[in-house]
């Protein structure tokens, strides 16, 4: 071996030499042995490179909107709402007869951002018609070439982060660091592993057999369902519109989504880059399409027979609704509604330790954030330090936009963002006005008017600091930058706390004995607990995402969720055909010639496959083989 390594040595130092015999007699290195390694690697380089070329991503063109600039102006609305055109005829485009439209608007500002037509029931059915015979070539794609496509809006949306979070920004009145963290991580990190695992889960399936069936071969196989729809909500439109339409064309389906009405501006550029990519690749865009209605319209996509999928993300009232619908053609639906997540802090829990990662749980994208923490479960012994730490942070957070710039040009710090409309105002000061009156303490508590931005909609950061847990607040999904703090005594009582409520979506435990973490953990009723953290759990893409109770049904994300977009199919072949292959014994044989031997046999076939001792299946055995010779 040392010679070898030798001569292999020398041979790259004197190739020349190599070749033929050296002084001492001894031989050089066979030119046949030479000219195969070159072949043998000149293969690999050509295999490489067509791996590459099949499997690097594409680079393709894209509008580059102007409203994303945070120099833009616009027409300011005043008091803007979806209908503002009704109002305000300046916003109003060459009306059709008899249509409705969408009035798209600046949370953060009042800008108006479009007036767009809403497609009614017969534009529906022409997307999902349009869907349906782009999928028919589409479900013949190899996984490489769905990967590529994953692969190359991949490497778009990295290179372009910063202008799909303005774009969000700008729609939804977010700050920066809220669309990164909830917009751009999230989706590449979905992205990444559909590119890395989905394959994986989606191939044909080997599972196992048992005695009776031990000749035969069983597999699943996770077929496309045709064409599926996603309807979604308004809190995250880059994510919440590319995460449904990713997973769904990976596993070969074409995807119709129903975007909310609150952005459609935003939902129209993002479901733009998709077809563009799509196309660049050779694929028909048509396999992706953009449903911009009313909810009075959404019933021809829920309804219709085309649909083999619904993916709803919204409130538990519109998907009970959605649930109803589905039933005229038993369409299956998977529902993630509303949450009231709770964090438990157990005793001698280090607050200052963990204080940035509640603020963050609470006011990430102002509260607008369905696994957000809603309520903070803290030991009585230590309430009174948490409410002085939220306090104190809450008092130096900055609301306004990053969509404006100031007179001098730069875009000011801001902590919280707008609310998407101001419709539940009313309402999120009557529950803390109750709760005041029920002996809360209140930090905050009402709408901001913002000095700069008065058609903006923005509510103060808020804490409530609860006696007990029987206020109203702690019953309701709040989704607003509202800090809800309830005591409790026992570690049992805050078990009960947190199970107390008709959501269960996600949870989180803090304290400083991981074993105890755990342990109530699993005591809760929701369907994912991070144990001193939070929402972790979605940004590990290979976990499937969803709650229970009144939070819905189904998962997404995950083996689960991506397989939940297929039809498993069961095919099971013969191992040796040639060899074995089920055959009917002629006691069992119609017609049957007689019941008594053909009891006696299955009978006897049954003590044998499935009986507790060796004794007893030979005695199966026995009266099997007998049954058959009589």
């Amino acid at each position: 071996m040392s010679l070898t390594l030798d001569k292999v040595v020398y041979f790259f130092l004197h190739p020349i030499k190599s070749l033929s015999s050296d002084s001492n007699g001894e031989e050089g290195i066979d030119p046949f042995y030479v000219l195969s390694a070159f072949i043998a690697l000149g293969i690999w380089l050509v295999i490489e490179r067509e791996k590459r070329a099949r499997n690097s991503p594409v680079p393709f063109s894209f509008r580059n909107p102007v409203e994303a600039d945070p120099k833009w102006q616009a027409y300011k609305i005043k008091d803007p709402c979806l209908e503002s055109h009704l109002e305000d005829q300046a916003l109003m485009p060459p009306a059709l007869p008899g249509r409705r439209y969408i009035t798209g608007y600046d949370p953060s500002t009042g800008f108006h951002l479009t007036t767009a037509l809403a497609d009614n029931e017969e534009e529906i059915a022409g997307m999902i018609n349009r869907a349906e015979q782009a999928q028919r070539t589409w479900r013949k794609t190899t996984f490489t070439q769905r990967r590529r496509v994953i692969r190359s809006l991949k490497k778009w949306l990295v290179d372009n982060q910063e202008l799909c979070a303005r774009v969000a920004c700008r729609d939804t009145g977010k700050t920066l660091i809220d669309a990164a963290l909830g917009e751009i991580i999230t989706t590449c990190s979905k992205m990444e592993w559909l590119i890395e695992h989905g394959e994986r889960y989606l191939r044909p399936e080997s599972r196992s057999n048992n005695l009776i069936l031990c000749y035969k071969d069983s597999k699943v196989h996770y077929d496309p369902l045709g064409v599926v729809t996603a309807i979604v909500s308004w809190n995250y439109p880059l994510h919440n519109a590319w995460s449904p339409i990713l997973a769904g064309i990976f596993a070969g389906n074409a995807v119709v989504l129903k975007c909310s009405e609150n952005v459609i501006w935003s939902s129209t550029w993002f479901i733009s880059i998709i077809k563009n990519c799509l196309e660049a690749l050779g694929h028909d865009p048509e396999l992706v399409q953009l449903c911009c209605c009313w909810p009075e319209q959404a019933n021809a996509l829920i309804k219709s027979p085309k649909i083999k999928h619904i993916t709803f993300i919204g409130s538990e009232t519109v998907g009970r609704k959605v649930a109803i619908a589905a039933t005229d053609n038993l369409t299956p639906v998977t529902l993630e509604l509303g949450g009231k997540d709770p964090a438990i802090i157990l005793p001698d829990t280090e607050l200052d330790r963990w204080i940035s990662l509640w603020m963050r749980g609470v006011y990430q994208n102002a509260g607008q954030n369905c696994i957000g923490i809603e309520r903070l479960i803290v030991h009585t012994s230590q309430f009174d330090d948490l409410y002085d730490l939220f306090q104190e942070r809450v008092e130096k957070l900055r609301c306004g936009t990053v969509m404006s710039t100031s007179d001098q040009g730069y875009l000011s710090p801001v902590d919280v963002g707008a609310m998407i409309s101001n419709n539940r105002f009313d309402s999120l000061e009557y529950l803390i006005r109750e709760a005041e009156d029920d002996g809360a303490k209140i930090h905050g508590g009402g709408r901001y008017e913002h000095v700069y931005y008065d058609q903006g909609y923005y509510f103060k950061p808020t804490i409530v600091g609860l006696t007990n847990n029987s206020a109203s607040i702690t019953q309701h999904e709040l989704f607003a930058p509202i800090a809800l703090l309830i005591p409790y005594e026992s570690v049992e009582e805050a078990v009960e706390i947190a199970n107390g409520t008709r959501y269960a979506l996600g949870a989180s435990v803090f304290g400083p004995d991981q074993d105890l973490c755990l342990k109530v953990a699993k005591q809760l009723e929701c369907g994912m607990v991070s144990v001193n953290d939070f929402a972790v759990f979605y940004v590990s893409q290979d976990l499937p995402f969803g709650g229970t109770k009144a939070s819905g049904y189904g998962r997404f994300g995950g083996p689960e969720g991506l397989r939940g977009l297929t039809n498993p199919k069961v095919i099971v072949t013969d191992k040796w055909p040639t060899i074995l292959q089920t055959s009917i014994p002629k006691v069992l044989d119609y017609p049957i010639r007689s019941l008594s031997l053909s009891l006696e046999f299955t009978t006897g076939l049954t003590r044998f496959l499935y009986a507790e001792t060796l004794r007893e299946r030979l005695t199966g055995l026995v009266r099997l083989v007998q049954a058959v010779r009589k």
